[in-house]
């Protein structure tokens, strides 16, 4: 174990750090904090981190966490001093996440699942570091009919032949990997489980819901459904969702496993209606057979976010959406022609 020194700002890094929720989370820390960002653009994007590249308390690692990871050996870590002030936090969100290549990256799926997990906790045993996993809803499994809610304690039903179980179970194997290390090496550690999260940043063209909704907006398109009428979800803005990870990261608590999102049931069809209205848009809406990323999800309580933490999600629907619709116009050289 390093003996650590801390100088004027602790050391974090954070997996997964070009991605939607990591650059967000990269942007938030660094403003206290030295930020390594690790990432290899399996599904982000270098563009997400550009404005930080010139920071002198950020430093961007190309690099497959799949794979051994030496901080000490980065020269132009120097200046983080990480031989000596070792890691204080770590914040492991690398998985591939992106719906239209999931089947093409199905291994890597299950490799940072499993072989990415341990390699991070390797490293937060080697620094006595903290460590935060970014779980999901998918470990509960398919929304309940009789009850869409769930706490934390529910053990969930997953089918590990489905065609996705490399994420879904591989979400759930993680976690007993993190309760696992916290027991035998007394890691402090956190498992944050993400219910769907959006904002600006998200992926385009990608065949997430609420990029998808407004490009199609803003090109005048028809926006699809991929259920019927009655599907319906819970929304969580990005803001909301790094300031609860970063306050489960600063609890004392020797372990945490909280649902972190918004526990307010959303029909699509009026999130559709929403940014149709916010953009002036003539879209129609259509409904289609459901895909495999795209299905009712459960919804989270979040009593136990609230008393540990004191943390709600705050951010209003209407404003949420205005700003990621500013983004998506911002961005709109890659939506192509119409917007």
């Amino acid at each position: 174990m390093v003996k650590q020194a801390i100088f004027e700002k602790k050391n974090i890094l954070v997996t997964g750090g070009a991605g939607f929720i990591g650059s967000h989370l990269c942007e938030r820390l660094v403003e206290t904090a030295k930020v390594i960002c690790v990432d290899n653009f399996i599904s982000s994007a270098q563009a997400n981190i550009d404005h930080l590249l010139q920071n002198p308390n950020f430093e961007f690692i190309n690099h497959d966490i799949t794979k051994p990871l030496d901080l000490a050996s980065y020269e132009e870590l120097g200046r983080f001093r990480v031989e000596f002030q070792g890691v204080q936090e770590i914040y492991h969100l690398a998985c591939p996440t992106s719906p239209k290549k999931f089947e093409q990256v199905q291994m890597e799926t299950m490799d940072a699942n499993s072989i990415g997990v341990k390699n991070m906790l390797e490293m937060a045993k080697q620094y006595n570091s903290k460590f935060l996993q970014a779980s999901s809803s998918v470990v509960y499994g398919s929304r309940k009919r009789e009850d869409p809610y769930f706490f934390e304690n529910y053990v969930g039903t997953l089918d590990q032949s489905s065609p996705r179980a490399v994420y879904d179970l591989g979400k759930k194997f993680a976690e007993s990997m993190v309760m696992t290390y916290h027991k035998v090496h007394n890691i402090r550690t956190r498992i944050a489980r993400i219910f769907r999260t959006y904002g600006p940043k998200m992926m385009l063209n990608d065949g997430q819901m609420l990029p998808d909704f407004i490009i199609n907006a803003l090109k005048g398109e028809e926006m699809i459904i991929y259920g019927d009428e009655s599907f319906s979800t819970s929304l969580c803005y990005i803001s909301d969702m790094v300031d609860g990870l970063i306050r489960m990261m600063e609890s004392n608590q020797p372990h945490l496993l909280l649902n972190l999102g918004s526990d307010q049931d959303l029909p699509l069809v009026e999130v559709c209606k929403k940014i149709i209205e916010l953009t002036g848009s003539a879209s129609t809406i259509r409904f289609e057979s459901p895909l495999m990323f795209m299905t009712p999800l459960g919804l989270p309580i979040i009593t136990t976010a609230k008393d540990e933490l004191g943390w709600i999600p705050i951010t209003t629907l209407e404003t949420g959406l205005q700003k990621t619709i500013d983004y998506a116009k911002a961005e709109k050289s890659l939506i192509g022609p119409g917007a």
